[in-house]
């Protein structure tokens, strides 16, 4: 049994180093393509099936089965591609504050109007580059300075093609249980948003008092939810 932790947009596996140490089983994190482990890939030929692909590799290198599988923010449109490729090694699923947009939708028609602008100015020459300010705002606000300072320090550049290729949600239709852990001081994907997204997984859902970094600003609390979902 072993958890397999995906990372969100702008950020790599390191954005888990604070959780991994407070989970009761193995933890696997995986770099995405364009950073960390992944970092030789160009960002301006990222697809979403490469990310998939991605997370398989690395199932399937370390041969894990009986997966908790935790996907964060944009995680969500990476995961069901995931369920598609390897359904019979995950037993549970767990979104936190996970971005789920209608079916062939796209992920920047569906973010906040108000995100969505700092997000737009933030793409040049197909890549996504977050500011340290912006990110600050959206990011940070349940952080003190060294924790803010630390998260900041991790950013890393991103694919803009992810956020305008349609998003393909079939792997969500699999008998797999799934968990959605809503963040209730989430200023990144905000609470209208997290609920649509829970209507339209119909999930579990488990509240968390913190900001949308959770596995930073409270790695004991989500760890202490993740270990009761491992069992």
């Amino acid at each position: 049994m072993a958890f397999v932790l995906i990372h969100g947009a702008s950020f790599g596996a390191n954005c888990w180093d604070e959780l991994i140490p407070h989970l009761c089983a193995e933890a696997l994190a995986t770099d995405l393509p364009g950073r960390g482990t992944r970092a030789e890939v160009d960002l301006g030929t990222v697809t979403l099936a490469d990310c998939a692909d991605a997370v398989r590799e690395d199932v399937e290198a370390k041969d894990l089965w009986d997966v908790v599988l935790v996907g964060h923010s944009f995680a969500g449109v990476t995961i069901p591609r995931v369920l598609d490729l390897i359904p019979d090694r995950i037993r549970h699923v767990v979104l936190v504050s996970a971005v789920v947009p209608p079916d062939r939708s796209r992920v920047l028609d569906q973010i906040d109007p108000g995100v969505r602008g700092l997000v737009e100015q933030s793409i040049a020459n197909g890549v996504y580059h977050q500011t340290r300010e912006g990110a600050a705002a959206m990011l940070c606000n349940d952080m003190d300075e060294a924790t803010a300072a630390s998260t900041l320090d991790r950013l890393a550049d991103d694919s803009a093609a992810l956020l305008s290729e349609a998003v393909n949600l079939s792997g969500y239709g699999r008998e797999i249980p799934r968990t959605y852990v809503h963040l209730t001081r989430d200023q990144c994907y905000v609470e209208e948003l997290q609920q649509r997204s829970i209507a339209l997984l119909r999930p579990n859902v488990i509240d968390l008092d913190t900001g949308h970094m959770a596995m930073i600003s409270a790695p004991e609390k989500l760890a202490a939810v993740l270990n009761a979902i491992h069992g």
